[in-house]
């Protein structure tokens, strides 16, 4: 490298580094949080519950949420408005597809697993006789559209045959 082109790139070097100080480029840094600092809440005090980990669903870029359900919980059909990419991190999670609950067709998805749920795909999950956590990232703004009767309960989960 020449001596000019090093002058040049150690200012350049520089000036990025002045710039992030004065504000103009936010520095990030790691963000560490274990399994039992995740902040879970349901909006009812029981059933499933869903902790944000990176990011905000209802705003612009990247996000990552966890959602945790109970044994027995499940949500009713619905669908989002943007991809969704699940990994099951604990327990066996059952999902279904289509605007019926049929139980009898859900399919486990065991820890370590992958699912997308594609947007405008009708589904439903939850837990069967343990406790399920999963993983899901995506980009937002997204929105979460119920299918089917308005109020329809999220009871529990029947054993699938």
């Amino acid at each position: 490298m020449s001596k000019i082109k090093f002058i040049v790139a150690a200012a350049a070097a520089a000036l990025v580094g002045q710039a992030s100080r004065l504000g103009a480029e936010p520095e990030k840094s790691f963000v560490y949080t274990s399994a039992d600092e995740v902040p879970f809440k349901s909006p009812l005090g029981l059933g499933p519950a869903q902790a944000v980990l990176f990011g905000d669903p209802s705003k612009p870029g990247v996000y990552v949420v966890r959602v945790r359900f109970p044994p027995g919980h499940h949500s009713n059909p619905h669908f989002h408005s943007r991809d969704r990419h699940a990994v099951v991190v604990k327990g066996t999670w059952w999902n279904g597809v289509g605007e019926e609950l049929d139980f009898n067709k859900a399919r486990p998805v065991t820890a370590g697993s992958y699912v997308l749920h594609p947007a405008g795909g009708v589904h439903w999950d939850g837990a069967g006789e343990e406790e399920v956590v999963i993983q899901i990232t995506g980009e937002g703004p997204v929105e979460t559209t119920q299918v089917g009767a308005p109020g329809a309960p999220q009871g529990y989960w029947p054993k699938p045959k």
